[in-house]
């Protein structure tokens, strides 16, 4: 009369049965989600890959020749590894990276996540060695419609913009003519060793001195780095329109940013709200923003910004503009899982509340031949037996 107890495996097995369908369904439910500031996030993107379009077009229609080996995706934002103007070492594989237009997702995420807003003052400080991440900051700037102040070091280091005809401000006044970006540097330095060179021949410190003239940049030219650093946040001051700056950017390891290599590695990449307690050896830029209370965006050791924010590493082919988790993330169905979960709980009640009345009834039976129910005395005697 009681076949179908909860103990019974017929019970057992449907109700692990049931518990898989849901699983099944819970699992196969999962909906892509749109991430915070979608809309601009994927236009940053979209502009930064018009911006690369463009001047690879404009470098082949000019018959430069592209590393197909050292540049798998054809960027023409893959340089050398060494010419007259190459300041430091470089990770290709960095370079490569940064080359993926989805890093302009990645830097309105930081923007807003700093606070930052339409109008906003914000100081930027680029070099030559990053020029798909010097697209990409600027593609973030146009789209959230900002007031960029660039001071850029021409130096490049390996496979960065280190033809010394075609430097990053060379590629900068490109896309301003154009009209892809409306804003550009306002000063820029040589680079390199004390920001004026050191370590590059005379003839590398012409080249990138020819190529701050020809795009009619501010020289900023001092005989020591406390000096070059001094006037970069001269600069910044003067053309901030008396507003507060409200972010800082640093990409690349430009020294008169940094003050010093070490620097780089005592702050973490991408956002630092509050500068943390450290024996900075020398105040570059970063540092004194730091000091004043202003965000620092820092864009530097790709690998941990790509680990950050799920973007690929020397990806081949690049990712289309929309593709990653920076955009979309794939999230349970509520519903889906309210359903499921409610199903579950009802059988289980219904199971249980069917045990219950088991136990009640088989507790009221009385054996239909009349005779008393069997003692605890005659249970022993049975089992005795």
């Amino acid at each position: 009369m009681y076949k179908f107890r909860a103990k019974s495996n017929i019970v057992l097995g449907a109700m692990g049965l049931l518990s898989l369908l849901a699983l099944f369904a819970v699992e196969n439910g999962r909906v892509e989600v749109k991430q915070k500031w979608y809309d601009e996030k994927l236009e940053a993107s979209k502009l930064t890959k018009a911006a690369a379009d463009y001047l690879k077009n404009y470098r082949m229609e000019r018959g430069v020749f592209i590393d197909d080996v050292n540049d798998p995706n054809q960027t023409a934002l893959i340089g050398q590894e060494y010419t007259l103007v190459t300041t430091d070492r470089g990770n290709i594989d960095s370079k490569l990276t940064t080359t993926n237009p989805n890093f302009a997702a990645v830097i309105v995420q930081l923007f807003k996540d700093a606070g930052v807003h339409k109008g906003d003052h914000v100081a930027i400080a680029m070099t030559g060695s990053f020029p798909g991440l010097n697209i990409s900051v600027l593609a973030a700037c146009e789209v959230l419609h900002l007031k960029p102040i660039i001071i850029t070091s021409v130096g490049a280091s390996n496979f960065g913009a280190n033809d010394p005809y075609f430097t990053w401000p060379d590629m900068e006044s490109l896309f301003y003519e154009a009209g892809i970006f409306s804003n550009r540097s306002i000063a820029a330095s040589i680079g390199g060793g004390s920001d004026i060179g050191r370590g590059l021949s005379p003839e590398g410190r012409h080249l990138i001195i020819g190529a701050i003239e020809r795009n009619k940049l501010d020289f900023i030219h001092e005989n020591h780095l406390e000096s070059s650093i001094s006037r970069r946040m001269e600069l910044y001051e003067q053309h901030s329109e008396g507003k507060p700056i409200k972010a800082f950017v640093n990409i690349g390891g430009g020294i008169a940013s940094l003050g010093n290599t070490i620097n780089g590695r005592l702050i973490d990449p991408g956002l630092t709200e509050y500068l943390p307690n450290a024996n900075y050896p020398v105040h570059g830029v970063m540092i004194q923003m730091g000091l004043n209370e202003v965000p620092i965006i820092h864009l530097l050791n790709i690998r941990e910004l790509t680990a950050e924010f799920g973007l690929p590493n020397s990806p081949v082919p690049l990712p289309e503009p929309g593709d990653g988790g920076i955009f979309l993330q794939e999230k349970y169905s509520v519903g889906i899982t309210a359903i499921a979960t409610a199903i579950l709980v009802i059988v289980i009640v219904l199971v249980y509340l069917g045990e219950q009345k088991y136990h009640r009834l088989g507790t009221d039976v009385v054996p239909a031949t009349g005779d008393a129910a069997p003692t605890e005395k005659d249970a022993d005697n049975f089992n005795e037996l």
